[in-house]
């Protein structure tokens, strides 16, 4: 018989995966793109208020491909990663299972879940922008990065970086790709360097002189001022101030940090307790705070860092939108030669 090289990694798959395999029904399998030390807070403090233990898996990349070639067989109940785009490719490989739940429909805005309830936001980063601490006159909406009085004055990383292809698929969503096109050929013109680096190196820039605005996420703001990329970004981080613009007709981009019950958690009464205590206060300002970012929460406690922004409102278009519309931002910022 002849073994494929998909029916040996899906084999592969399986024997790991049975190294997990539940032994208790007082347990839940936590399947996550993040980094240990940003879940642990968070997977800690549920088992210590439910007495339900975390069985904690790394899957770097590939946890959707993964899950699926588990198949019945897989013993993931949670799935947690980053970006809207990864739990909505989940979703479409099928690999999740709708939550009914008072807790997480009430507690969640309706453009931070699935509207047919697969996923659900637990905490929220925003695309917002860096300014000089000297430039008061900073842009105020994503439509004013294309003024032309900010000409050679903006700094951004790759296009084609998907915090950035998000953002241009907003755009989209809001005012349609013939305009999309404009507002990309308007910003490029208005850029101070070649888009490249990462959104540190946009308050590095800044701090050099090169630019006086840039386009960065909020929580590499807490990352730097906490000292936690050493102290050359500390200081890049204090030498910035901070903008969070919205779009003319709504609000502020964000993309977010997104959990969902696998299609066949053996643990699923567990999984959804667990997806419900990430939104009590308590478990909102752990992980939110673990990696500087909103929480989704209303009211619940942010890190200072990322507080002292301001209040945040997030943009009204619906985050699974944004993704499907990503393919057409991509081939549109190609087309407008923005990375060239």
């Amino acid at each position: 018989m002849r073994i494929t090289i998909g029916k040996l990694v899906a084999a592969s798959f399986l024997a790991t995966s049975f190294l997990v395999a539940p032994a208790s029904a007082n347990e839940v399998n936590l399947y996550t793109t993040r980094e240990a030390q940003l879940v642990k807070p968070l997977t800690d403090a549920f088992t210590a208020k439910t007495g339900i233990k975390v069985n904690t898996i790394f899957v770097k990349d590939g946890l959707a491909e993964r899950v699926a070639a588990e198949g019945t067989a897989s013993p993931a109940d949670v799935l947690l990663t980053v970006d809207i785009g990864n739990i909505v490719d989940a979703v479409d490989k099928g690999v999740t299972q709708p939550v009914k739940s008072d807790v997480l429909t009430k507690t969640i805005p309706a453009n931070l879940r699935d509207k047919a309830d697969n996923w659900f936001a637990i905490s929220v980063r925003a695309r917002i922008f860096y300014a000089a601490k000297d430039k008061p006159n900073a842009p105020a909406t994503y439509e004013d990065m294309a003024d032309p009085k900010y000409k050679g004055k903006i700094c951004i990383r790759s296009g084609q970086h998907p915090y950035n292809t998000a953002l241009v698929a907003a755009y989209i969503d809001h005012y349609g790709e013939a305009k999309t096109e404009e507002w990309l050929k308007a910003v490029k013109a208005n850029l101070a360097r070649k888009p490249a680096g990462g959104d540190r190196e946009v308050a590095r820039d800044i701090l050099a002189g090169i630019c006086d605005f840039g386009v960065a996420n909020s929580y590499y703001v807490g990352l730097m001022r906490a000292g936690k990329g050493g102290p050359d970004q500390q200081k890049w981080g204090d030498g910035i101030s901070v903008v969070l613009p919205k779009f003319k007709d709504g609000g502020t981009h964000v993309n977010v940090a997104v959990a969902a019950v696998a299609k066949n958690a053996p643990h699923k009464a567990e999984a959804v307790k667990f997806l419900e205590f990430a939104l009590t206060d308590e478990a909102q300002a752990l992980f939110a705070k673990a990696n500087f970012e909103f929480p989704v929460k209303a009211g619940a406690e942010a890190d200072p860092h990322i507080a002292q922004m301001g209040a945040l409102t997030p943009d009204r278009i619906d985050l699974a939108t944004i993704a499907k519309t990503r393919k057409a931002a991509a081939n549109l910022i190609d087309k407008a030669g923005f990375d060239q």
